[in-house]
């Protein structure tokens, strides 16, 4: 932390390479009527800064670099997004017309690949979640809520626990980032969700695909890409306020902000609440599904002449109730003495034991600084996270991880010449994990890794290509513990190495039609728990046992995709194929079993086979008129083990998911609109020995929402249903369907949530 804080006080006092500073001023009008457009917003993501326009459309940012090039954003309510590239050595006032447009904007800068670039030239499938969809979808959790996106799903245990799957692939195959610095808590666990606050998120890109070249092991699936608001207008103060309640299990959610930007000085508050008891399914209340957190996280910075270098502390404190009871014959939760839980019972807050109580301590420094020729962008994070299980008493965990990670972060781009654009890059990372209670499930250990990568872009009038190559090492050791007075775990240090490659096309034919493909090879290193675990982890009813002589995945990927976008039609086709050399798994083995405190439970062992996963991604949006919307999605991933020519576990079903929204205008209103979702989910019978197969179902959604206008203050309104007829379901990833649960409840398991209704409200503020 020491040299976090050492590194923030010598980027104030750095005084940059740049000796003239100029003005960047221009104009926003529309392309047809040349009218004024006032408060649109200007924004330049690599430097993030933005400014909206005055009544005459003009905008300014002050003391800017006499040279380079990038990207400028310009987004306007009812408009076609525009993207363009300016050079600042052109000193020059700039012009921008936007055209109307019917249909939800497709453009975004993609900021999580190695340079930001217009959607349409970046050859990763990668899709966008705004900040209006994260407040109008009801949601129990950050990954609940993105999980509507073609090939991305999550595997749940309850409201309170979600973790990312991209195409088939999930724990420490995925990616989080948030603003940059990898997110790093227990991936590998069953139970552990992300520790990230859903409130935090200005918008979220979900990258699918392999992205070891950037990001190393781990990022075999893809990458969740967690954006934070920018910064505000220098001299502006603002804020908001967001609220939420459903129905179906009292959640209760809160968020406050406010931020502010003085002559570059930024600062950022945020606090955030919520508090759940067990949800209700068809059938009745799911014991100890309850949940609460506390969420609280600040920003200190500056965004100066030579750049921005941003301070970020969060912490993030959860509780999550696990359900682990009894049903007599009627099919009542009991507890241990055998009375059965009452509706008030279940309706209390108070979690029931066992429960996981939840500790994620961040500091993160995040600097982007106009350097020579080029720009250094660089991330340094320290991670404290702590994870105790408590099953017996209040006070005393059973189990407790006590995860530090220290990692760095540093890419070089190189100012655009001839069309090329080059980024070399340098990534570390340091993790100690201790245990800190009587019962082991995996050792303490230390995780070392380093990686080095080379990327390049080359641009065309229609055409980008891009190409680069990473390699990276990582280590890994452990040593044997005691439990009980006996010896556990064994010795080893194992070490990895990988070199990997990537390539990337795209073809814009015209203004309405591109095609984007992707070529490569990426990997994954084993974790701790693949390698070393020994015994049953609660809510897991199973014994795990891992292998110290596991070889790292390997992935060899193509994926392509086709996309028109028009002012009223939006339509994507994709396809992906991911052959995965030495695929670990865990399963069952001739049935082996191990008797634990009185219960018989199956011994898992992890393996590695070959396997190939594929699949297709579709989307279709049409805009006919200004009231009607039409918005369609399907997607498919098919995963086999292609040494035994079977299914491998835990795919996740298909999906069509339907919404037709109208959107009147109404005096005294703006932005009403009234929606209905449809999702059908395919049955999935392609499953390994040891799960269940579950059946097709459909949900019906509704949903409404409108704009008040307070004098000049907005107040956003939403109340939407989910699953309005209360379909009994079982979610093909969840924890809690039928064969994933002990031997007495492998019939039974425990339904989705039922009906939901959810209010919510927003309220932005600018108080300056």
């Amino acid at each position: 932390m020491k040299s976090i804080f050492l590194y923030f006080l010598l980027l104030l006092s750095y005084t940059g390479v740049y000796a003239n500073l100029i003005p960047i001023e221009g104009r926003v009008i529309d392309g047809n009527t040349r009218e004024s457009l006032p408060a649109a917003i200007v924004t330049i993501p690599d430097l993030k800064i933005s400014v909206s326009t005055d009544i005459d459309g003009k905008f300014m940012f002050r003391n800017m670099p006499d040279k380079g090039k990038f990207l400028i954003e310009i987004r306007y309510v009812g408009y076609k997004t525009l993207i363009q590239t300016i050079d600042f050595s052109q000193n020059q006032a700039l012009e921008f017309e936007l055209f109307p447009s019917i249909i939800e904007a497709k453009e975004i800068v993609v900021t999580g690949t190695a340079f930001s670039s217009d959607n349409r030239k970046n050859s990763t499938a990668v899709s966008s979640v705004t900040k209006d969809q994260l407040i109008n979808r009801p949601s129990s959790n950050l990954i609940d809520a993105i999980a509507r996106i073609p090939g991305v799903s999550q595997v749940s245990t309850g409201g309170g626990i979600s973790k990312p799957v991209i195409r088939g692939l999930s724990y420490n195959r995925v990616v989080t980032l948030v603003d940059g610095a990898k997110q790093e808590g227990q991936q590998w666990g069953d139970e552990h969700g992300m520790e990230v606050d859903q409130f935090s998120a200005d918008r979220v890109e979900v990258l699918r695909g392999a992205a070891s070249l950037l990001y190393g092991s781990d990022a075999l699936g893809g990458v969740i890409n967690v954006l934070e608001p920018l910064p505000s207008q220098e001299g502006q103060i603002r804020g908001e306020l967001i609220s939420s309640y459903q129905l179906n299990n009292g959640l209760s959610s809160s968020t406050a902000m406010l931020q502010g930007n003085s002559k570059g000085f930024i600062w950022r508050g945020r606090a955030s609440l919520k508090s759940a008891y067990s949800y209700n399914a068809p059938g009745g209340r799911i014991a100890n599904t309850g949940f609460d957190e506390t969420n609280f996280s600040g920003q200190l910075g500056f965004n100066k002449k030579w750049g921005y270098a941003h301070l970020n502390l969060s912490s993030f404190n959860s509780n999550v109730g696990l359900p682990d009871f009894a049903r007599n014959a009627d099919g009542q939760f009991e507890d241990e003495n055998g009375s059965v839980l009452t509706d008030n019972q279940l309706k209390d807050r108070s979690l029931l034991l066992p429960f996981q109580d939840i500790r994620h301590n961040k500091i993160a420094l995040n600097s982007h600084v106009l350097l020579g020729n080029g720009r250094l962008r660089t991330i340094m994070a320290y991670q404290n996270n702590q994870r105790r299980e408590l099953e017996d008493d209040r006070s005393s965990p059973s189990l407790f991880f006590d995860l530090k990670t220290y990692s760095t972060d540093f890419k070089y781009y190189f100012n655009e010449n001839n069309g090329w654009e080059p980024v070399i890059g340098l990534a570390g990372s340091l993790q100690y994990n201790k245990n800190k209670a009587e019962e082991l499930l995996i050792p303490d250990y230390k995780s070392k890794e380093l990686g080095l990568f080379a990327y390049a872009k080359k641009s065309w009038e229609s055409i980008t290509f891009n190409l680069g190559l990473r390699f990276d090492t990582r280590s890994i050791s452990a040593d044997q513990m005691m439990e009980d007075g006996s010896p556990k775990f064994s010795n080893f240090r194992n070490s990895f190495s990988n070199m990997s490659g990537a390539a990337g096309f795209t073809k814009e034919f015209n203004d309405h039609f591109n095609f984007k493909a992707n070529l490569g090879s990426a990997f994954r290193s084993p974790n701790i728990a693949e390698l070393s675990s020994d015994g049953v982890h609660e809510g897991t009813f199973r014994y795990e046992i891992g292998n110290n002589d596991l070889n790292p995945e390997n992935s060899y990927y193509a994926d392509f995709a086709f996309e028109f976008n028009n002012n009223v039609l939006s339509a994507s086709l994709g396809a992906f194929n991911n052959y995965i050399d030495n695929y670990i798994y865990n399963r069952q083995i001739n049935n082996e079993t191990i008797l634990i405190d009185a219960d018989r439970l199956p011994v898992h062992r992890f393996v590695q086979d070959h396997a190939n996963l594929s699949g297709i991604e579709a989307g279709l949006t049409l805009h006919p008129a200004e009231l009607i919307h039409f918005e369609n999605s399907f997607s498919y991933t098919r995963g086999l083990n292609r040494a035994t020519d079977k299914p491998l576990p835990f795919i996740p079903a298909a999906v069509l998911r339907n919404e037709v929204r109208l959107e009147p205008q109404f005096k005294g209103l703006k932005r009403t609109y009234f929606s209905i979702t449809l999702d059908n989910v395919f049955k999935q019978n392609r499953i390994d020995a040891f799960e269940t197969p579950t059946g097709s179902y459909t949900l019906l959604g509704l949903g409404v929402g409108t704009t008040v206008m307070m004098k000049n203050q907005p107040l956003r309104l939403n109340i939407s249903v989910n699953n309005l007829f209360d379909k009994a379901y079982y979610d093909h990833l969840s924890r809690f369907k039928p064969g994933r649960l002990d031997e007495a409840d492998r019939n039974a398991g425990y339904f989705n949530q039922g009906r939901n209704v959810s209010f919510g409200l927003y309220l932005p503020l600018r108080i300056k």
